[in-house]
């Protein structure tokens, strides 16, 4: 049986979690990434894990996954526009009954969000870009672009019932 694969045969990149760190009711998770779109969907899932795992977001996981997609995709394709020798660095803040804080930066030359259309907009709808971002704020709490447009930090709360419940269990 023969398991060597092709020499053209590429495989995702693995994430590189550098650092985690854990309290009773606190995460911080540290990781990078090459600017390579094979390599989001394997750091996603890992985080997604940790995230759900942390109850930090208890009620309202749903947003996060799809945002934090969307935003390493644009870190990855017009940050860094797929430059592999490029990485993505994401910062991930979790404490329970107050959410999670994902910081994701990249080592483009930026973006001026206040240049993006209205995706709702009638020249927004027929925009080839900008949808994406508009998603990434319904989905999430707080948005912003810092360092030039070169990193996002978005904040998802806990459901207010999931909160409450919480915080009566500690």
């Amino acid at each position: 049986m023969n398991t060597t694969r092709p020499v053209n045969a590429r495989q995702a990149p693995p994430p590189t979690c550098v650092g985690i760190h854990t309290r009773p009711s606190s995460m911080t998770i540290n990781a990078w990434m090459p600017s390579e779109i094979e390599a989001i969907s394997p750091l996603v899932d890992q985080l997604m894990r940790m995230i759900e795992g942390s109850r930090c977001v208890e009620g309202n996981e749903f947003g996060v996954e799809p945002a934090l997609r969307e935003v390493l995709s644009n870190a990855v394709i017009h940050g860094n526009e797929k430059d592999a020798q490029k990485l993505v660095e994401i910062h991930c803040r979790c404490e329970r009954g107050k959410g999670v804080l994902l910081t994701v930066k990249d080592q483009g030359k930026g973006f001026d969000p206040n240049t993006v259309r209205d995706a709702l907009d009638s020249e927004g709808l027929n925009a080839d870009h900008g949808r994406g971002i508009h998603l990434v704020k319904r989905m999430m709490d707080e948005v912003s672009f810092e360092s030039g447009g070169t990193e996002v930090q978005m904040r998802k709360r806990p459901a207010p019932d999931a909160r409450t419940e919480s915080q009566a269990n500690n």
